[in-house]
C-alpha cells in the first residue's frame, strides 16, 4: 500500500490520532511530552504513531498535512496542529471539548 494511503487511513480511521516522537508513556522529545500531557489531561483515549520507528510516515506526513513539524494532532480527520497550538488550546480550555466531541466516534 502507498504510504500516503496508509496515512490517510490512519487519519480517517482514528477519531483522535497523534503523530509523535516515541510513545505516550515514553515521549522522545519535549514537544511530544508536552503534547501528550495536554491530551492526557483532557481524559480521552487517543491513537498514536511513533514516527521514529516509522521513517516513511515521518518523511511523508509533512506533505500530507502541509505541516512541517512534529508532533501533529489530528481530530476527526482534521489537522489541529503541533505542540504550541495544542498547549495554547489546552490552556484556553478549547482542547477538551474538541476531544470530548470526537470521543464518541472513537468508541463506535
Amino acid at each position: 500500500m502507498d504510504i500516503m494511503e496508509t496515512i490517510r487511513e490512519q487519519v480517517e480511521n482514528n477519531a483522535i490520532i497523534l503523530y509523535m516522537k516515541g510513545s505516550p508513556n515514553q515521549p522522545q522529545c519535549g514537544f511530544s511530552a508536552r503534547t501528550v500531557q495536554a491530551l492526557m489531561e483532557c481524559g480521552q483515549r487517543f491513537a498514536y504513531v511513533d514516527i521514529l520507528s516509522n521513517p516513511e510516515i515521518r518523511s511523508n506526513l509533512p506533505a500530507y498535512g502541509n505541516w512541517p513539524t512534529f508532533p501533529q494532532l489530528w481530530i476527526k480527520g482534521e489537522l489541529i496542529g503541533g505542540c504550541d497550538i495544542i498547549a495554547e488550546m489546552h490552556e484556553k480550555g478549547e482542547l477538551k471539548p474538541l476531544m470530548d466531541e470526537a470521543a464518541p466516534a472513537a468508541e463506535a
